[in-house]
């Protein structure tokens, strides 16, 4: 499965089997994690077999099942620190997804106090990703017209486009979609517009653009 087809399969998934995950798949994870702590300077963790953190009220308000996996997205407080979250918690769900499991970005509906996710001075854990083999694959969320998503003067390139329907598929917290997207020339900005969690979203759905679109295609703005 290539990281295209990993975007379009990935949907959000809150229910899971009692299967295990195995050994080699949460050592292909940790290696990933590993390489993305790496690159970023962030601290995210894999956390496996511990129920504790989706055991709560809030979990089961939020229709979880199941959970005994999960990424914990952790860093150093900085002003950048919700969209380097975003973009590299999506590539890890990503790469998750490219290795059989199914995933969901959980913003409050899990027990912060019970994780065991270890977090260091100065760093905060923002949100997590529940991980497993998912009782279904999920299904697409809506998605508000492209058009409404960006702005080009002129007529758009393909590859522009290629980029935001990559975007399409992003997950955002409560599918709130709350980004715009902006071309000039061949250098692309991207930016919140607001809502709940919207910097984390902008990391993740900067990601989906940077594959989509071709980072050979375009400079950030």
């Amino acid at each position: 499965m290539t990281i295209q087809d990993a975007m379009k399969a990935r949907h959000s998934v809150r229910s899971y089997t009692e299967q295990k995950i195995g050994t080699e798949v949460l050592a292909e994870l940790r290696s990933e994690i590993a390489a993305c702590n790496a690159e970023s300077g962030l601290s995210i963790q894999l956390i496996s077999d511990e129920p504790n953190a989706f055991d709560s009220i809030l979990a089961h308000y939020g229709k979880f099942k199941n959970v005994t996996n999960y990424i914990a997205l952790v860093g150093k407080k900085a002003p950048d620190l919700d969209e380097k979250l975003g973009w590299y918690g999506e590539r890890i769900a990503l790469y998750a997804q490219q290795l059989g499991l199914n995933s969901c970005w959980v913003a409050a509906t899990y027990s912060k106090r019970k994780s065991s996710a270890k977090i260091g001075v100065g760093e905060k854990l923002r949100c997590v990703i529940s991980l497993g083999y998912g009782d279904t694959q999920g299904v697409p969320h809506k998605n508000k017209a492209l058009d409404t998503l960006c702005q080009v003067n002129g007529e758009m390139p393909e590859w522009f486009r290629n980029g935001m329907e990559a975007v399409l598929l992003a997950p955002t917290a409560v599918n709130q979609q709350k980004f715009r997207f902006t071309l000039v020339g061949n250098s692309v900005t991207a930016e919140a517009t607001g809502g709940f969690f919207s910097k984390v979203d902008l990391g993740i759905v900067k990601y989906h653009f940077n594959i989509g679109a071709g980072q050979e295609n375009f400079t950030w703005g």
